[in-house]
């Protein structure tokens, strides 16, 4: 018989903390301690653990990887996108864990057919000696020489900044840390970019640096002192001017400089006022700023240059109450207006009339299914005809279409291919709808293949997010295909507290009322089996980060509806995190979850948060994934729920703790790596679905 790792709690003191006559006990606190070989000690004796739950599903296991590599094509390029007088594209070779970026010359109409290939970040080179690595934010100078770029060798998200001259190949001397966004000037050697607060994690100053020179010589320029707010910046579709956007969950601000004059200072657009949101770019002399000060879904309003506070907004597109405005696109003589619309994105095309801001809704690109994801791809080009979007669905790869402003026909540029046999008349999409208790009509997408269907009898895969008003996408995935193909019913969940229906759908599952998150997938998962989705008894749910704090709270709510659960990354214990400022992320949060030094938040929040709700109960089997050098939710909060559900639970169930000794907030970093990360996901679930 496989034996448990020793209790942690056993060899260690325990904390209170009381705050509004309530005691939190907290058992397992010692793990927060990372240097602490004891620490490291559990962490792995619970891998060992794992790995010899799931030692007879080995086979299995390696049946998976290569049936997903199968459909996977390893040697593949990417569709070329014009700048300047460069064709930029990514490919990758097969054996290879990381992309290649690369560029060749050309004229308009494309690459040149003789043209040299340039290497512009080889992922595999700089990689190199790192079990972790990740490329964050990159620019390149106008005329297409200097690039700047951020990499992290250690999962953490802090990324080091890079100069390096792509003429010649070589890397300037002179590294900086924990930086965030860069971007370039017009002057092709002035650069700007913004650094994180160590403690905090929170990008709060902007500098700017001027080529070849120390970085000693860089010069702050901006600093966001209010630590609900992060910043960024960037540059106006037109190149015309660098944009300084500070952000909270809840407030935007926008400071603008011309591109060509970047040692001058930085105008406000408008003021930041509490809960209002803009963003902003140019055309002709007017700004055109996206914005939710007359309602939550968005406007679009322009206002002169000159002139841009709010009492100059002029509407050009009115806040609609059942259409959600989630980014505009803009052209030199068009925008492109992407909605969110009964949960599903709209590309709309509005043409200007002419050289001022007015301009009038022209068409509407059509999508063909039920369910699907489109948005836009790479258009660096001001002065354009055409838009390049990408679709894909549940069952359809992602392409990548040309629409012609003029004729309003789209043209397929490429899609990608999935090797293996795949076919993809043999399966289906459905988009349905769950009431939950309170009359609200959830949706629900679902893929099935067709030949497996068996109404009641298959096995249900349930996923849900639901927090930071973030849509879920459906993408097309060809690991999907694993569990398709052996009869699983695939569904995602867009409950409340996501952006599926706007921003009036995440409002209704945060704060006060997050509980409609986990109340709506509960409401899913009933649904989906009444209608013969699937068998009651072999329904599993997966979700990670803040779907894992929607894991910990089902489970809690109605274990009895799940027979197995994966939760990567979760956010699990909601207290004792959100109590501690000194933590990354966490006061930015009280504009999501709550403060929880008011007593109102407290209780509530005490009232589901996973962690201080476990009970004694039969719980589903669980496999609860996290990494040692996440920072988004710090691996003690797993670690932490799973020691705890192990002096609870009631059950013989297997409860898994799997940490990636190796990585950050999105698991293994390399292509490969990443599908045998999946394929152990996938392997449990069979497993315990009584598929294999």
């Amino acid at each position: 018989m496989t034996e448990l790792p020793s209790p942690p709690a056993a060899r260690k003191v325990h904390t209170e903390t009381k705050l509004f006559g309530v005691v939190l006990n907290d058992d397992y606190v010692w793990l927060r301690d990372k240097e602490n070989p004891e620490v490291t000690a559990y962490l792995e004796a619970e891998n060992a653990y794992a790995d010899a739950v799931m030692a007879p599903l080995a086979k299995l296991r390696e049946e998976l990887y290569l049936e997903m590599l199968s459909h996977i094509k390893q040697t593949d390029i990417s569709v070329p996108s014009r700048d300047g007088a460069w064709w930029y594209y990514t490919r990758t070779e097969e054996g290879l864990q990381y992309a290649i970026q690369c560029r060749k010359r050309g004229s308009p109409a494309g690459p040149g057919t003789d043209a040299t290939e340039e290497v512009v970040l080889d992922g595999n080179e700089l990689a190199k000696g790192h079990a972790f690595f990740a490329i964050g934010d990159t620019d390149i100078t106008d005329d297409g020489r200097w690039l700047a770029y951020t990499t992290d060798t250690q999962g953490f998200r802090q990324y080091t900044l890079r100069i390096k001259d792509l003429d010649t190949g070589e890397t300037l001397p002179g590294e900086v840390e924990r930086v965030g966004s860069v971007v370039w000037a017009a002057d092709n050697r002035t650069l700007f970019y913004t650094v994180e607060d160590e403690q905090q994690k929170r990008q709060y100053q902007l500098w700017r640096q001027e080529l070849r020179a120390p970085v000693s010589a860089d010069a702050l320029v901006f600093q966001e002192d209010d630590e609900r707010f992060n910043i960024g910046v960037g540059r106006t579709r037109d190149g015309k001017y660098i944009v300084l956007e500070s952000g909270s969950h809840t407030t935007t601000e926008a400071r603008v400089l011309p591109a060509d004059a970047p040692t001058g200072e930085f105008a406000l657009i408008a003021p930041r006022e509490n809960e209002r949101e803009y963003s902003v770019d140019h055309r002709n002399g007017f700004w055109f700023i996206r914005t939710n000060d007359r309602g939550r879904n968005f406007r679009l309003v322009t206002a002169p240059v000159a002139t841009p506070g709010r009492a100059h907004w002029t509407e050009l597109m009115a806040h609609r109450d059942a259409v959600m405005l989630e980014e505009v696109d803009l052209f030199a003589g068009f925008f492109i207006a992407c909605e969110r619309e009964d949960g599903l994105p709209r590309l709309r095309l509005w043409k200007f009339a002419g050289e001022g801001p007015r301009a009038a809704l022209a068409s509407e690109i059509a999508f063909p299914e039920p369910a699907y994801s489109a948005y836009p791809h790479i258009n660096r080009i001001w002065e354009t005809a055409t838009f390049r979007y990408a679709y894909q669905s549940l069952v359809t790869p992602s392409s990548v279409y040309e629409y012609d402003v003029a004729t309003c026909a789209s043209t397929l540029l490429k899609q990608v291919e999935i090797p293996g046999g795949f076919d993809r008349t043999l399966y289906a999409s459905e988009r349905v709808h769950a009431r939950a208790a309170d009359g609200a009509e959830v949706p629900v997408s679902i893929v099935y293949r067709k030949d497996a269907r068996q109404p009641g009898k298959n096995p249900l895969y349930v996923y849900g997010y639901g927090s930071y008003g973030y849509a879920l996408p459906l993408g097309f995935n060809s690991n999907r295909l694993s569990l398709l193909d052996r009869g699983v019913v695939m569904a995602y969940a867009h409950i409340r507290g996501g952006g599926d229906l706007g921003k009036p759908w995440h409002d209704a599952g945060k704060m006060l009322v997050k509980r409609n998150s986990f109340t709506d997938f509960i409401a899913c998962v009933e649904y989906l089996t009444a209608q013969g989705y699937g068998d009651p008894k072999r329904v599993a749910a997966e979700g990670g980060s803040a779907g894992g704090l929607l894991m910990g709270a089902i489970v809690n709510m109605r274990p009895d509806l799940f027979r197995a659960v994966v939760s990567h990354v979760p956010f699990v214990d909601v207290m004792n995190t959100m109590l501690d400022a000194s933590l990354p992320l966490t006061v930015p949060e009280y504009e999501e979850w709550g403060d929880p030094n008011q007593e109102e938040y407290f209780r509530y929040m005490l009232s589901y948060s996973p962690y201080d709700n476990l009970k004694r109960d039969a719980y589903p089997a669980m496999l609860v994934k996290t990494s040692l050098y996440d920072s988004q939710v710090m691996y003690w909060e797993p670690a932490k729920y799973v020691a705890r559900l192990r002096t609870l639970k009631t059950d013989a169930n297997p409860l898994l703790l799997v940490t990636n000794m190796q990585a950050g907030h999105g698991g293994a970093s390399g292509r490969y790596d990443y599908l045998k990360e999946i394929a152990l996901d996938d392997a449990f679930l069979l497993k315990e679905l009584g598929v294999v």
